[in-house]
C-alpha cells in the first residue's frame, strides 16, 4: 500500500489552507468583510489554535472548506469499496472492463486467528493462499486468451487484487473516514486499518487540526450485536431481479402539485384545484407538464418523490451503483462472510465455459473451508471473495436520482449487468407513475440525443432516421 497527499504540502500551500480554514472559522463574528477577515488571519500557529477551538465546539463545517486529493495505490477493491461508500468522496479508479488484470498483483494478509493475533501458521496459510490468487489470476487469464471479453472474465477475479484509486474529499469526510478506519468495526479488517493509520500519518504533517479529535474519538461498536443475541441469522436468498419495495404514492400528483405550490406559493389544496382546472381545458395538460419538469435543467420537483428497492448485484459491478452518490445505498458488510455459492454466470461464459466457471467457484469454496478449518479470523478470508459473488442491497432514491441512474445506465454502453437492473427498476417505477416513466431511460429514446460520440451504439441514428419515438427500453 502507498499513498501520497498530492498538493498542499509545502509550507506555503499548507499556510494558505489553513489560513482559508481559519478565516471561515473568524468571518460570522468578524465585523470586516471576507478579505479583511483572510488578510488578519495571518499568524499560522494562531490559525491552528482557532481552528482546533472551533471544531472542538462541534462547529466542523469551516474544514470542509480544505479538500486533499491523495493518490493511493495497491490497494484491494475492499479498500476500493469502503471509499466509494463514503458519499462525499471523489474518486477515479482504474477500469476492470478496459484493462486487463492479470498482472496487477494481489494483497496477501498476515492471516490471524480468530482472536485477531496472528495466526501461529501464518507463512504456511499465507503459501496456500498465494498458491490459489495465482490459479484464480491463470484462469482469468486463460478466459482472456480463449476470447472471453474482459468484462466477463472479471466475475472470476478475487478480491484481492490490487487496484490504483485518486479519492478527493474534504477535511471533514477524512475525520470521518480515518476514525471509522481505526476504531470502528472496519479496523478488524488489516488493510483497512492499515489504510487509516497511513492517512493519520498524513494528516499528523499536513493536517495538524484534525489529530486531536480523531485521537480524542470514540469508538463505534457492531450494531447488530445485540439484535443476533435475540435471533438466529437467516439463510442468505439471492433476489432473482430488482423489486419495488416501496414508493411515494400517487408520484405522478405529488411532483405536479410541488411544482405547482412552489411557483404559485399555494397550498395544496389550491394546488389540486389548479391541477384539475388545467386538465379540463386539456385532457394531456399533466403528460405535458411532467415533459417540462423531466428535461429542465434543474428540476427539483422530482425529488418530492421517492422509490425503495432491493436489488441483487454481483460485486464486480457494485461499484456501478455505489458511485451514485444521490442515493441512499445500504450494502452488506463484508465480514460476517456471505455464502460463496451465490454468483452470476455471464452468458459468454454459459455458451463455452460453464463447466469450468463452476469448477472455479468450487475449488475457491473448497480452499475458503480449508481456511475456515485452519481457524483463520473472517476479517482475513473477504479476499476470497470473487467478483461474480452476488448480494442484496437496499436504496432510496429520489426520482430525480433514479432518472439520472437511468440515463446512464440503461444506455446500451453500459455494463449488461447493471444495463438490466437499471431496466428493470425503470420498468417497475413506469407500473407506479406512468408519467415520470416516459422520462426515464437513455436520452437517446426520452431526448432524441447521445453524448458518446463516435462510440455511440447507433440506436440515435435509427431513431433520428425514422423519426420515432416510440422507442422503449
Amino acid at each position: 500500500m502507498k499513498i501520497e497527499l498530492l498538493g498542499g504540502c509545502s509550507k506555503d500551500e499548507l499556510n494558505t489552507r489553513i489560513q482559508i480554514v481559519a478565516a471561515a472559522g473568524k468571518l460570522s463574528r468578524f465585523k470586516g468583510n471576507v478579505f479583511e477577515v483572510l488578510e488578519s488571519c495571518n499568524d499560522y500557529e494562531n490559525n491552528l489554535k482557532l481552528i482546533k477551538r472551533i471544531i472542538k465546539m462541534g462547529h466542523k463545517s469551516i474544514i470542509e472548506h480544505d479538500y486533499l486529493v491523495f493518490a493511493i495505490s495497491d490497494v484491494s477493491p475492499i479498500v476500493e469499496q469502503t471509499i466509494i461508500g463514503n458519499r462525499l468522496t471523489s474518486f477515479t479508479i482504474k477500469s476492470r472492463r478496459e484493462v486487463d488484470f492479470r498482472n496487477v498483483g494481489y494483497y496477501i494478509p498476515n492471516f490471524r486467528d480468530k482472536k485477531l493475533k496472528e495466526h501461529k501458521d501464518n507463512k504456511k496459510i499465507q503459501e496456500e493462499y498465494s498458491k490459489h490468487m495465482k490459479y484464480l489470476f491463470n484462469e482469468y487469464a486463460n478466459l482472456v486468451d480463449n476470447g472471453i471479453n474482459i468484462e466477463d472474465a472479471r466475475f472470476i477475479l478475487p478480491y484481492s487484487y490490487y487496484s490504483n484509486i485518486i479519492m478527493g474529499l474534504d477535511a471533514r469526510e477524512l475525520e470521518k473516514l480515518v476514525i471509522s478506519l481505526l476504531y470502528g468495526e472496519l479496523s478488524k479488517i488489516s488493510e483497512l486499518n492499515e489504510l487509516g493509520q497511513e492517512l493519520y500519518n498524513i494528516i499528523k504533517k499536513y493536517v495538524p487540526y484534525l489529530v486531536d479529535s480523531i485521537e480524542t474519538s470514540d469508538i463505534t461498536t457492531n450494531p447488530f450485536e445485540y439484535l443476533e443475541s435475540l435471533v438466529e441469522r437467516p439463510k442468505i436468498n439471492i433476489c432473482d431481479k430488482p423489486k419495488l419495495i416501496d414508493y411515494t404514492e400517487s408520484a405522478d400528483n405529488v411532483i405536479l402539485e410541488s411544482s405547482i405550490m412552489y411557483h404559485y406559493q399555494c397550498s395544496l389544496q389550491e394546488a389540486k384545484k389548479l391541477l384539475t382546472d388545467a386538465e379540463n381545458k386539456d385532457k394531456n395538460a399533466k403528460e405535458k407538464m411532467m415533459d417540462i419538469i423531466i428535461n429542465k435543467n434543474e428540476n427539483r420537483e422530482l425529488e418530492q418523490v421517492n422509490f425503495r428497492f432491493q436489488i441483487p448485484i454481483s460485486l464486480s459491478i457494485l461499484t456501478h451503483l455505489t458511485r451514485h452518490r444521490m442515493h441512499s445505498l445500504l450494502i452488506p458488510e463484508f465480514v460476517k462472510m456471505w455464502d460463496l455459492n451465490n454468483y452470476i454466470v455471464p452468458d459468454s461464459i454459459k455458451e463455452k465455459y460453464l463447466d469450468k466457471y463452476n469448477e472455479i467457484f468450487k475449488k475457491n469454496i473448497e480452499i475458503y473451508n480449508e481456511f475456515i478449518k485452519y481457524g483463520v479470523a473472517q476479517e482475513d478470508l473477504i479476499y476470497f471473495y470473487l467478483g461474480g459473488n452476488m448480494c442484496n442491497v437496499v436504496t432510496n432514491m429520489s426520482a430525480r436520482t433514479l432518472q439520472w441512474i437511468s440515463r446512464l445506465r440503461c444506455c446500451n454502453k453500459a455494463q449488461w449487468q447493471i444495463r438490466n437492473i437499471a431496466k428493470e427498476m425503470v420498468s417497475q417505477v413506469k407500473q407506479v407513475a406512468p408519467l415520470l416513466g416516459k422520462g426515464l431511460g437513455p436520452t437517446c429514446i426520452t431526448k432524441h440525443i447521445c453524448n458518446e460520440g463516435k462510440e455511440s451504439c447507433g440506436l440515435i441514428n435509427k431513431i433520428l432516421e425514422n423519426n420515432k419515438s416510440n422507442y422503449s427500453i
